[in-house]
């Protein structure tokens, strides 16, 4: 999408920031989709074809190691684990799947035995998370009326999760939260033709990892669930009370502000990046001091803006990922109709008038 002359980053998924206003729509159809676990072929195929017979899609997966990787790329809804698999066992498997942010214990685990299995098995199965146990000999019938509850459970989640205004990990808006908190803000600073503007910061460990030698792959899978609530605090902790504070993403967050016009924004940022600095948070594995990058766009006059609030998100958050782009860390970037601005990396000795 081209707006004024300047391509616009969608990835911020724009049906959550424009919420729907079907907020109890139905769940979807698609059928569910079982994760077997299992290197015994006779005993994973009559697993199969129960659940096949009764309109379930189905995965396999021989290894320890494939049912982490299945797992996380595929989302079932439902996940059969071996109690031994050739690389690991089934426990440990699970307790792996809980641990992972894209599987968690949302998701239904049930350990299996291709043999009879002592109390011992099944109470070590039930502690390191699994919802249920199934051993031979095989009841199907049971089985199904098992797996309907469970079904049921998993999806009520899904809809509760995605219903929710704020983000389990830091208590701060999430996506929905915020685009609907900055409507509202947004119709307040129309009513007072107030500024209103964003800032969204995030951190920088694509830059830590070429500084390190380190190698990330995904920005999903760090910084770890401590370091995203410590960023989370922080922030909550230096937005003034009238702005709205949010996560968009596993490691992107963003403050909503009306009365904030371009240059405050632009010190709301160097602030928060000096706050952060001060904090002296590390990336865990690498050891190298963390530091944020930074996007904001801003309207001096809301009540004649073309813009609605929705898009002062998106813009914003364009300006953060030109920013996070920069081979240099610390990058601030201002989204403006025509070209995106750069800032100086280091505020505390390059901008201190700012401050």
């Amino acid at each position: 999408m081209m707006l004024q002359g300047h391509r616009v980053d969608r990835r911020i998924p724009l049906q959550l920031v424009q919420e729907s206003t079907m907020a109890n729509a139905m769940l979807p159809t698609r059928p569910p989709l079982a994760l077997i676990a299992n290197d015994q072929e006779w005993w994973a195929r009559s697993l199969e074809s129960i659940l096949a017979a009764k309109g379930y899609a189905v995965l396999r997966a021989y290894t320890g190691s494939q049912a982490l990787l299945t797992a996380r790329t595929a989302r079932p809804d439902v996940i059969f684990i071996e109690q031994q698999l050739p690389d690991m066992e089934g426990v440990e498997v699970c307790r792996g799947l809980h641990g992972d942010p894209d599987v968690g214990p949302s998701v239904p685990i049930v350990i299996t035995a291709s043999g009879a299995a002592d109390r011992d098995r099944r109470m070590a199965a039930y502690q390191c998370g699994a919802w249920e146990f199934v051993s031979e000999p095989l009841d199907g019938e049971l089985l199904l009326a098992r797996l309907a509850n469970l079904i049921h459970a998993r999806r009520e989640v899904e809809r509760l999760r995605s219903e929710s205004l704020l983000d389990e990990t830091t208590g701060l808006y999430n996506l929905r939260g915020l685009a609907r908190r900055a409507r509202e803000l947004g119709a307040e600073a129309q009513r007072r033709g107030d500024s209103f503007a964003c800032v969204a910061l995030a951190p920088d460990i694509d830059a830590i990892a070429r500084d390190s030698g380190e190698r990330v792959h995904s920005i999903e899978r760090v910084p770890s669930t401590t370091l995203v609530e410590q960023l989370g605090a922080l922030l909550r902790r230096a937005a003034r009370s009238s702005d709205a504070v949010g996560r968009l993403g596993q490691a992107e967050f963003a403050i909503v502000s009306t009365g904030t016009k371009s240059e405050g924004a632009a010190r709301l940022a160097r602030r928060m990046q000096l706050l952060v600095d001060d904090a002296h948070l590390e990336l865990e594995r690498v050891g190298t001091p963390l530091r944020v990058s930074a996007g904001y766009y801003a309207i001096d006059d809301f009540a004649n803006a073309a813009v609605d609030p929705a898009e002062v998100l998106v813009r914003a958050t364009t300006a953060l990922r030109e920013a996070r782009s920069s081979r240099s860390s610390g990058e601030i970037r201002v989204y403006q109709d025509l070209s995106t601005h750069r800032l100086p990396s280091d505020p505390s000795r390059k901008a201190p008038n700012l401050l």
